[in-house]
């Protein structure tokens, strides 16, 4: 649903679009937020509240679990409730607070596949050999560099995806992300192998283009879809050997798996990785350290003769939880 097409048709409506502009003006995007906004926008009307108010028995009804819902997605529609409370006794109307504490929100409980090296290498060469498609012209060589990119960068699958060529430096070797997961953007540097495969590609398929063309454009118009990608992504899997069940591999884990052996390399380097911790995360675009620090414990869990190295050295910054890093 996008942004220009959500009206908002409750007694507190022209509140929630303010509150909405609020959120755009400060750098979210709040797409799903806006979307989520107006189904509880449509149940403040169904249910005729006509009072500028959030009452306590609205906010139960729309916080309460729904069959078949997961804690995550439960805790989401909390979120956002709780956060136009916040907006509406700031503005000084009265507005029930969903207690904070009464349904903690975990962002760590999916435990990320990490592939191996030999994994990534498997899944390259796979790439690399992708048959020729009559239908998708461009498929075989997309395929080898957008996948190099995802690992290589650690970037996130709709960042990948949304890249245009001139957001493509092949002299300075980076590539700048824009338009990403809360608003972050960043440059982004690229290893001298990475930046020669782009270089090749970028004249095989986009001589003469238009510099606005996307980095990996659709043969049906615009750019790859991450759906697609992912169907690619689970043949990939098959025919290197590694097993797909409907828990994973997900394509997001290529992303934990950069990390992960970057700070492999950084322990068995012995470099001194509290310094280096906040460039990784500044390379990945997460708003803060949180996500990053768990990318220690999950190092630390996959290989035990560096545990004790972790343990001794960065102790201080392996939080006690377990590991789902969506961002």
């Amino acid at each position: 649903m996008s942004k220009k097409n959500i009206v908002f048709k409750s007694i507190l409506g022209e509140l929630i679009t303010e509150y909405v502009d609020e959120k755009r003006a400060i750098g979210y995007k709040y797409q799903k937020g806006a979307s989520l906004l107006k189904q509880f926008d449509t149940l403040l009307a169904r249910k005729n509240l006509t009072k500028m108010e959030l009452p306590k028995e609205l906010v139960l009804l729309w916080t309460e679990k729904r069959p078949n819902e997961t804690v995550s997605t439960r805790n989401g529609r909390i979120s956002l409730v709780r956060g136009l409370a916040t907006y509406m006794i700031r503005r000084g109307y009265e507005a029930y607070m969903f207690p904070s504490l009464s349904t903690p929100i975990d962002r760590y409980t999916y435990i990320p596949y990490i592939f191996s090296e030999k994994e990534i290498k498997g899944i390259f060469t796979v790439c690399d050999n992708y048959p020729v498609s009559t239908v998708s012209p461009n498929r075989h060589l997309v395929l080898p560099l957008l996948f190099r990119i995802l690992y290589g960068c650690g970037l996130r699958i709709s960042e990948a995806l949304e890249l245009k060529l001139e957001d493509l430096d092949l002299d300075q070797g980076t590539l700048f992300i824009k338009n990403a997961k809360f608003g972050k953007e960043r440059v982004i540097p690229m290893a001298s192998t990475l930046t020669e495969r782009c270089r090749l590609y970028a004249e095989k398929i986009h001589s003469f283009k238009d510099s606005s063309t996307f980095l990996f454009p659709s043969p049906y118009g615009g750019n790859y879809k991450a759906s697609t990608i992912y169907k690619l992504f689970r043949d990939i899997l098959w025919k290197a050997g590694i097993s797909h069940s409907g828990r994973g591999p997900r394509l997001h884990d290529i992303r934990h798996s950069f990390a992960v052996h970057r700070l492999k390399k950084w322990v068995f380097n012995e470099d001194d990785v509290t310094s280096l911790l906040p460039y990784l995360s500044a390379f990945m675009g997460h708003v803060d350290l949180r996500g990053t620090q768990h990318y220690l414990r999950l190092t630390a869990d996959l290989y035990p003769k560096i545990t004790a190295s972790i343990e001794q050295n960065f102790s201080a910054l392996i939080p006690e939880v377990s590991f789902d890093e969506t961002n």
